[in-house]
């Protein structure tokens, strides 16, 4: 996990409409969410309930409950997380990680700068692109009955 820098939005860098102290967001995030949201650590594979999750409905941002993710763009990679071939119209932000000895693209919360995952080449059809979410930095809102 990369460590804390002072001030807010401190996953993405740059300006978000909702904005906290790092104390702010312990207060209403666990531990594993905030490691992830905030400091762009990585759940273990396979351990998040959503990754099995089938239900029609949206993914919520676990900080600002932005709508995410759409069920109808979700489908099961085999990767043991949440993967979806795109995200919502105006949902998300990316940035080039250089994490890890390569370059991948992370992508974001664009209200909130909350780190989800990252976004890969090799997904399915519309779009060939591959959204590897945190399931600890979502929450699944099912859809009314």
């Amino acid at each position: 996990m990369r460590d804390l820098l002072a001030g807010p939005a401190l996953a993405a860098e740059g300006e978000f409409e909702i904005t906290k102290t790092p104390e702010e967001w312990r207060a209403i995030l666990t531990k594993e969410q905030f490691a992830v949201l905030r400091e762009e650590a990585t759940e273990r594979a396979f351990t998040s309930p959503l990754n099995d999750e089938k239900r029609a409905g949206l993914f919520h941002c676990a900080g600002c409950d932005l709508p995410l993710y759409s069920s109808e763009a979700k489908y099961d990679s085999g990767t043991g997380w949440p993967s979806f071939y795109e995200a919502l119209p105006n949902a998300i932000g990316t940035k080039e990680d250089k994490s890890f000895f390569m370059t991948r693209t992370e992508c974001h919360c664009r209200r909130c700068g909350g780190h989800q995952g990252h976004i890969f080449d090799d997904g399915p059809p519309p779009t060939g692109k591959r959204h590897c979410i945190n399931g600890v930095a979502l929450k699944f809102v099912p859809e009314a009955a």
